[in-house]
């Protein structure tokens, strides 16, 4: 082989090897990039968070979690609050959104409650779970919490969090003033606090919304259709490269629970993207979301 043929031939295979190397870019990297309501910015009063640990569960008994609380600035305990409640912990960038709209007068003033999901503490000597390839486990009693279609969550926030929270602030009673959010198996469980209880929670925020067979979510669609229809406003988003896996698939599902709200004439706004499984395009989308949301407050 000649010099000039081996050179070229180097160099190919070098071009070849950085191009392997480097990652593709991924669908969802079009949603990283937040407005400018989802930044900090100067002269905007701030909210203040505060936490506490629940572990004296009536309804969900052993489990100990994190609470997360947001104050605003604007907070006056004169008058009651809005409430926004969201599953997983903060997510969304919403204590900073928060600060910006609430300043602008573009949504209420509103207490933000962040809950993890509970887990069961370790006993003593028993190691951390694991997923079978060596990942922690997720925690223990969230799909138990989140992906069952039942009024027990329900329970756990209007009878323990809810309550717990309101001994130190004047939170709303007005279920049009209390708004639940959550991505994956949170945002199905927001959706089923709703529909289990529109007399306590009308708007909903759900993101890549677990409504697949993991605990009977892909059922929802027919039950919607098949019930009268409830006074809930929903704001869905999921995206095309979203799961689909054995318990379904994230967007056909999300699909047919856009269409079936629809179907029945719900307020209800469904922005489908090119996302995976992530809570990047609801955070992008989280200012309009809350605007959308809030829109005819108070009616």
């Amino acid at each position: 082989m000649h010099t000039h043929q081996l050179t070229t031939l180097l160099l190919a295979t070098a071009f070849t090897t950085v191009a392997a190397d480097k990652k593709a870019p991924s669908p969802d990297d079009q949603y990283k990039k937040l407005t400018p309501d989802s930044e900090e910015r100067a002269g905007v009063p701030k909210g203040r968070l505060e936490k506490f640990t629940w572990n004296s569960s009536k309804i969900f008994p052993g489990t100990v979690r994190e609470v997360t609380v947001y104050v605003p600035a604007q907070y006056n305990a004169a008058k009651p609050a809005c409430v926004f409640v969201c599953q997983d912990g903060v997510m969304y960038k919403a204590p900073t959104v928060f600060d910006n709209l609430i300043a602008k007068k573009e949504m209420p003033v509103t207490i933000g409650i962040f809950i993890q999901p509970g887990d069961f503490p370790l006993k003593p000597g028993e190691a951390p779970r694991k997923r079978p390839d060596g990942r922690p486990a997720p925690r223990a009693n969230r799909s138990k919490e989140y992906d069952t279609l039942s009024d027990v969550y329900s329970k756990f926030l209007l009878e323990e969090i809810l309550p717990e929270v309101g001994k130190k602030y004047n939170l709303t009673k007005d279920p049009n003033g209390r708004c639940i959010a959550g991505s994956s198996s949170g945002g199905i469980c927001a959706f089923t606090v709703c529909w289990e209880r529109p007399d306590e929670f009308r708007k909903c925020f759900t993101t890549v919304g677990s409504f697949t067979n993991i605990r009977g979510g892909n059922k929802y669609p027919e039950i919607i259709r098949a019930a009268p229809k409830k006074p809930i406003r929903i704001f869905q988003q999921d995206g095309a490269n979203d799961l689909d896996n054995p318990a379904g698939n994230w967007p056909a599902a999300n699909k047919a629970m856009a269409a079936a709200l629809k179907e029945k004439g719900y307020d209800h706004k469904f922005v489908f993207g090119e996302g995976v499984h992530s809570a990047n395009h609801g955070t992008q989308l989280f200012p309009e979301v809350m605007r959308w949301m809030w829109r005819d407050w108070p009616k």
